[in-house]
């Protein structure tokens, strides 16, 4: 009888050692995900634009407005990689780190805009936090202040920069008729709303609510209660 207690003893210490190592393996840290990170947003294939794919079906002479539309948009595309970007190296959470890798390729496919109408690129050095918009310089100075903060902020940084991406767009869909530029212009909105569900789904998660300050509240509603959009449309 005492055998077997000790066999027993025995192979329930063993079971809990392995227990122990698989979580030391899994949480080097030993710290519990809650602590410090959110559920990851996982990229979408269709999130990660291949410009070799983007086709440009016509060409015609751009308005100033649908030039500056295009210079607006290329900044503000690395505006959110920038700002995802700094903010995934300060807080070490996937869900910037992720989705900057879709604002990449954003960005790049309004240069293909810029290249194929010969538009002067904005862009002049791609360097992390560089702009050559003031309005923009400055922006990315206070959002990632704001950030810098929290975990919880740099959430509600990465809301605000989406919602703001949105209603730009929004309007810039409407001051042009021209098909490749409505093409890129509804992708990268499609994009932008997915980005935005992923970061309202972490800041709720922590207990907490974003608040539209670009678009409408109905608008806003509509995106978070929808499904994640998946697929690239071209006209």
């Amino acid at each position: 009888m005492k055998l077997i207690n000790k066999r027993i003893i025995t192979m329930s210490l063993v079971t809990l050692s392995l227990l122990l190592l698989w979580w030391c393996a899994t949480n080097p840290q030993g710290k519990s995900l809650s602590q410090n990170q959110s559920p990851e947003y996982v990229v979408d294939k269709s999130d990660i634009l291949d410009t070799n794919n983007i086709t440009i079906l016509s060409t015609w002479e751009l308005s100033d407005q649908e030039i500056s539309g295009l210079v607006q948009m290329r900044e503000e595309e690395k505006l959110a990689r920038d700002v995802y970007t700094t903010l995934g190296t300060l807080w070490w959470n996937k869900i910037f780190t992720n989705i900057a890798q879709s604002e990449q390729t954003h960005t790049d496919a309004v240069k293909v805009l810029l290249t194929h109408y010969n538009i002067t690129d904005p862009v002049i050095d791609d360097t992390v936090g560089l702009f050559s918009s003031p309005t923009i310089q400055k922006l990315y100075t206070d959002l990632v202040a704001q950030g810098s903060i929290s975990l919880l902020n740099a959430l509600m940084v990465g809301a605000t920069v989406e919602d703001l991406d949105i209603k730009d767009l929004n309007v810039l869909t409407q001051e042009t008729t021209n098909g490749n530029i409505i093409n890129i212009y509804n992708n990268l909105n499609k994009w932008s709303r997915n980005h935005l569900r992923a970061y309202v789904k972490n800041i709720k998660n922590k207990g907490d609510e974003y608040t539209p300050q670009y678009i409408s509240q109905s608008e806003y509603t509509a995106i978070i209660w929808s499904s994640q959009e998946r697929g690239i449309a071209w006209n």
